[in-house]
């Protein structure tokens, strides 16, 4: 599904990718974690194409992600993005904000935009909101829109970046058990989240990235019970409570 071949990112001076080599196969749910500005949310962004890689590779399904000749819409409208600050259309109604990709970049008819969109909405618990507007909602149900919006074109494959970090704790739950689903029903998903009792419960593989490098992957159990790198040991010690989730 995504291949990341010795991916190296600078700002100016810098490096915030240090030669990542990743893969991460249909169907995988990969969280990745590490100390802020460790390059958690610079990787995510790079699959993508929100943010410009200097050297590597990034394929997805056999495409070159960062090749000049990429179409970038036609990119994006595969790719599934969820954003910490939800990011919807504030003038715009829930189903509204749904709809817009699938009829403008996925060439659905309104009416087939719509069908879908209410089918995720339901899935999510908010097609009673259909006709609010993201100020009338609450962080948790807007994030929930947010991922709604992403699957309605149908994406292989969800990124979702820190979504539940701009949330009150009491919303965090709503959300999570909404991924979770997700990744239950074989959705290929990366995740960069603070929320380790997820990261246990859900994903596939864990990655451990500080200083802009992968320092350590495993599978959840290996990782909270024996991780091998120092500091993926220090990272999980300064965790008040490494297993606590707030999922429901």
């Amino acid at each position: 599904m995504i291949e990341l071949r010795n991916v190296n990112k600078w700002y100016g001076d810098y490096h915030a990718l240090v030669d990542v080599s990743e893969t991460i196969p249909s169907g995988e749910v990969v969280v990745v974690c590490g100390p802020s500005g460790s390059g958690k949310s610079t990787l995510i962004r790079t699959m993508n194409r929100l943010e410009e890689i200097q050297s590597g590779q990034i394929l997805l399904n056999g495409r070159d992600v960062h090749g000049r000749d990429q179409d970038l819409n036609a990119l994006r409208a595969g790719i599934g993005f969820v954003f910490q600050q939800f990011n919807l259309f504030p003038h715009l109604t829930v189903l509204e904000n749904c709809t817009l990709a699938a009829i403008k970049l996925g060439k659905m008819t309104p009416a087939q935009a719509r069908e879908r969109a209410m089918a995720l909405l339901e899935r999510v618990g908010l097609a009673h909101k259909a006709e609010a507007i993201p100020s009338q909602l609450s962080g948790g149900q807007q994030q929930r829109v947010a991922i709604a919006r992403a699957l309605t074109l149908q994406p292989p494959i969800l990124l979702l970046d820190e979504p539940t970090s701009a949330l009150d704790p009491e919303m965090v739950g709503e959300v999570l058990l909404v991924m979770r689903d997700l990744a239950r029903d074989g959705m290929t998903m990366v995740c960069v989240t603070h929320e380790m009792g997820f990261a246990r419960e859900v994903a596939d593989r864990v990655i451990f990235m500080d200083q802009g490098a992968v320092l350590e992957r495993a599978k959840p159990q290996d990782f909270f019970t024996r991780p091998q790198h120092p500091r993926t040991q220090k990272f999980l010690a300064d965790i008040r409570s490494p297993f606590e989730t707030n999922t429901p």
